[in-house]
């Protein structure tokens, strides 16, 4: 691997992300909060590592795809860490565990925290908080791809490496021209969201801060109640739109804007993930009335579909206490939970997509067993699906399971009881945010050991990036020549 090449990359990578230490500097002037000099700290000691490496680190070789893994998970971990500064230097979360916990949960759209009150932040650290998830919601290293050819690389590698999902789709010739195309899309919903959000009486503030969180699917509010604090089912139906569509293949909304809606709704896995949201939803208001949770059908549907879309879409918004409801509606939740968004969308969990395949691939198998000279393909719409695809599928769902075993084996030996830790670990591998038990809806992962903050830090890594990303850096053979 060229390490040179891989550290000339992280180096611009920081000096973007100095850049982006430095937006919060309006809010933090409004409001008069005083944290500005530790953001301006941050960005100088951003851009002082990133141009030293930048500077320093010259390769005349083209990007392969080993040095794009490398950029991928190594720019992660540098935006986390960095990406902590500001919180680190004004004092407000002091421990440097806890700081990389949080920046790690924005950037990788988890949502998870470590804060106890929320509303006693300063305003531009809250905005700090809300821009990580933005950025980590298309991805950084999408993002970057437009700073590549001054690189003198391309940037299909990073584009493979990053995309969530089973395959990565090429909007346009050229990649730069792609990621240019899917961040034109996410800021287009993003300010719509916003200007809905602020007709709900929202101020600016808010309506931007969690406008970034939900087509993020990321889920940090700038209040200790979520959502739940405005009380308002208009508020509840716009994000529960936004969620929605933020859960969706940013392609297909692409396609939508070229006038091409037609092609939206032809999308098999499409109509899988809103059937799933409208099955759910229908079998969670069902347990919620029986159980006396909620006894108008308006109520019933504005909370159930709003927490199914929350949890399906791995955003993590409340607006009510799950735990407090029928156990058979948690449980449908935390099957969800494994499930996530659609291949292509910000979303976390295994992907609509790779389920649904192999639920196809079991029922070939089957369908085998009882006419053996039969040949049926696996199909995804109308293509078939190669068998190297199906084969990348079942690793990756053994491998999502291994994890999420040895993570949780690993959280409770930290000294958490067993729902709270496997909860925890799907929550993060998933990017979810809340989970059950002592990181429930209404509580935080404060109280976690040390041990296990750690392996849940690791877990959101893996999952953002799909595990392979990540885990094929630990392979000897990664790093020889």
């Amino acid at each position: 691997m060229n390490l040179i090449l891989t550290l000339r990359i992280l180096g611009a990578l920081l000096l973007f992300l100095a850049a982006t230490l430095l937006a919060p500097l309006p809010f933090s002037f409004y409001y008069a909060d005083g944290v500005w000099s530790a953001f301006v700290l941050s960005a100088v000691i951003c851009s002082a590592a990133g141009g030293l490496l930048f500077a320093f680190c010259k390769s005349p070789k083209e990007l392969s795809l080993r040095e794009g893994f490398a950029v991928v998970t190594f720019g992660w971990t540098v935006f986390a860490v960095f990406g902590a500064l500001p919180y680190l230097i004004s004092g407000a979360i002091p421990s440097p565990l806890n700081a990389i916990f949080e920046t790690m949960s924005g950037f990788t759209t988890t949502g998870s925290t470590i804060l106890t009150d929320i509303e006693s932040m300063p305003p531009s650290l809250l905005f700090w908080r809300s821009l990580t998830h933005w950025l980590g919601g298309m991805g950084i290293i999408v993002l970057s791809l437009a700073i590549l050819p001054m690189l003198g690389v391309g940037g299909m590698q990073l584009f493979k490496a990053e995309v969530p999902g089973p395959t990565a789709d090429r909007l346009k010739p050229r990649i730069q021209d792609t990621a240019k195309m899917l961040w034109g899309v996410y800021f287009l919903l993003t300010m719509v969201e916003t200007v809905m959000l602020m007709l709900g009486g929202m101020s600016f503030f808010d309506a931007l801060c969690h406008s970034f969180a939900t087509l993020a699917t990321g889920g940090f509010s700038t209040k200790n109640a979520s959502i739940a604090a405005y009380d308002s089912s208009y508020i509840d139906t716009v994000i529960t739109f936004f969620m929605i569509l933020a859960g969706v293949n940013f392609a297909l909304h692409f396609q939508v804007l070229r006038g091409r809606a037609k092609d939206f709704f032809r999308s098999e896995e499409l109509r899988v993930y809103l059937g799933l949201i409208f099955a759910a939803t229908l079998m969670v208001m069902i347990f919620n009335w029986s159980g006396n949770i909620y006894s108008a059908f308006g109520e019933n549907l504005r909370f159930s579909i709003f927490q199914v879309s929350s949890i399906m879409t791995t955003t993590g918004f409340g607006t009510a206490d799950f735990e407090l409801w029928p156990v058979v509606t948690q449980y449908i939740l935390v099957l969800l939970m494994f499930v996530g968004g659609c291949a292509g969308s910000t979303g976390g969990g295994m992907k609509v997509a790779r389920i649904l395949l192999l639920f196809k691939h079991a029922q070939v198998q089957v369908f085998r067993l009882i006419h053996p000279r039969a040949i049926r393909l696996v199909k995804l719409g109308n293509r078939p699906v190669d068998k190297e695809v199906l084969q990348a599928i079942l690793g990756f769902f053994a491998l999502f399971i291994g994890v999420f075993v040895l993570g949780s084996l690993l959280v409770a030996a930290s000294g958490m009881d067993l729902v709270s830790a496997g909860s925890a670990v799907i929550a993060c591998l998933a990017n979810i945010g809340p989970g059950l038990g002592s990181v429930g809806p209404t509580d935080h992962f404060a109280h976690v050991p040390a041990f296990g903050k750690s392996v849940l830090i690791f877990c959101m890594l893996m999952g953002r990036l799909e595990l392979f990303t990540v885990l094929v850096l630990f392979f000897p053979s990664f790093w020889r020549k």
